[in-house]
């Protein structure tokens, strides 16, 4: 029964969509732009550091694919510890903590430029932004109207492409003004700045309303709705399946239907993390690679000339994350991840003949616009929407940072061997090894569909 002051109160699933639904939005999608910022920079970084050859600074391929993975490590850690702390504790206190992590890595990283600093700093970074991963989708799902829900998720995830063609952006504009390579931990300035401003949004926050009802805390919750969209709101329980009124353990991830569910969200988003973080940190080596910079420049021109190729090709991110999301809300999600996986492997597979055709640069910019299309709007954009869709609450920040860490563990082994790759075998061998990344994910995604999202 309703006390007189609930009266005239709106369940949040049924709220119009309103400026706090976007306030609530922005700040929580914080962790999409500051990851994708975090390797862009990495891959910025690693050819500036490499140009201090003779300072001590040089970097070895297993070395570059160190550092490439130190920050993809720290997410796939901290996804699910974090998840599984802010499911026993709430949400609010690492909702704080993680950008604090991100603007404290980064300032060691620009007041100690080494590489022994760089490497477990940018762990710490990927620490917090893993744990951001975690809670900011958590947030997002159960603040907006169910009528949005969907589109906001992935609306959150699109504004990793703000992160990678804004912070790429950046770095060509410092770079092109005189910015020298002994000065690459300056860059890291953008990564923190980022982390201090999320931070101070989060002071006047609150935790998450449906954490506290189901954990037994239903004023406080009906608080927090109100602090977050205004005093009309009402936070409303859900009712338990019987199986999801347990704590789940790790162990009870890993059994039956949720073995299945672990491996359709964790699996794809594997294969979705080697294109996107293994092609894109190491996108400037990529492109020189590729014979993209035809004016034959040297030194910190050659660097430039790369970034300004990599803030072009990150750009068609953006229409694919649109495309998607015009759609998100009408196409069955795992078919439409496993058409992107397709689509992605034919782009790559068009780059590849490309470049032994030897046919012109813009064949080759087509090829990465449709691998850059295709996997934001499908796979990069969906992998992120799907584990809150096939988790219930009870364990949902679990599922959720297991899958992504899955999703990391993907990305960590593809920027790990990228340089390898490109020493063993050059361009081919990493474009060989992408189209089949991608093929593996559209099998998995086609198989298990019917299974876990029909």
């Amino acid at each position: 029964m309703k006390n007189k002051d609930d009266f005239g109160k709106i369940p949040v699933a049924e709220m119009p969509l309103s400026g706090r639904h976007w306030l609530v939005w922005a700040v929580s999608s914080m962790e999409q732009v500051i990851g994708a910022v975090l390797s862009t920079l990495v891959g910025i970084a690693i050819p500036m550091i490499q140009l201090c050859a003779g300072h001590g600074q040089e970097l070895s391929g297993l070395m570059q694919g160190v550092v490439g993975a130190a920050g993809l490590l720290g997410i796939a850690v901290g996804s699910p510890v974090i998840g599984r702390i802010s499911d026993r504790e709430g949400y609010l206190r690492w909702f704080r903590i993680c950008p604090l992590l991100i603007f404290a890595a980064s300032v060691c990283i620009f007041l100690f430029p080494s590489k022994w600093v760089l490497v477990p700093a940018l762990f710490v970074a990927g620490f917090g932004v893993g744990g951001g991963y975690t809670l900011d989708s958590d947030y997002i799902s159960e603040m907006m109207p169910a009528k949005w829900r969907q589109m906001m998720v992935g609306a959150a995830k699109a504004t990793c492409a703000i992160g990678f063609c804004g912070s790429a952006a950046l770095c060509w504009w410092w770079l092109a003004t005189g910015l020298p390579a002994s000065r690459w931990g300056d860059i890291f300035l953008i990564m923190g700045a980022l982390g201090l401003i999320t931070f101070l949004f989060r002071i006047e926050w609150a935790g998450s309303p449906r954490w506290l009802i189901d954990h037994g805390f239903t004023h406080k919750a009906q608080e927090a709705a109100r602090k977050l969209l205004g005093p009309e709101a009402e936070a409303v329980p859900i009712p338990k399946q019987k199986e999801a009124q347990q704590e789940m353990t790790w162990g009870d991830m890993f059994k039956g239907e949720n073995l299945t569910k672990v491996i359709f969200s964790g699996v794809t988003w594997a294969c979705e993390g080697v294109g996107v973080y293994g092609v894109g940190v190491f996108l400037p080596l990529l492109i020189i690679a590729l014979g993209f910079d035809r004016t034959h420049a040297l030194g910190m021109a050659k660097v430039i000339n790369s970034v300004e190729m990599t803030t072009l090709v990150n750009f068609f991110i953006i229409p694919g994350f649109l495309l998607g999301l015009l759609i998100v809300r009408r196409v069955n999600h795992g078919r439409m991840m496993t058409w992107g996986f397709l689509l992605s492997a034919a782009g790559m597979g068009l780059l590849l003949w490309a470049y032994h055709a030897e046919w012109p640069v813009w064949i080759s910019i087509v090829a990465f616009m449709t691998f850059e299309i295709a996997l934001n709007g499908g796979p990069h954009l969906v992998t992120f929407i799907i584990p809150t869709e096939i988790y219930p609450v009870s364990c949902r920040g679990l599922g959720d940072g297991i899958a992504s860490m899955f999703g990391k563990a993907g990305a960590i082994i593809g920027v790990f061997l990228m340089p390898l790759l490109l020493e063993a075998g050059g361009i081919t061998l990493v474009l060989i090894v992408c189209i089949a990344t991608m093929l593996v994910g559209a099998a998995v995604s086609a198989v298990l569909t019917p299974r876990v999202l029909p």
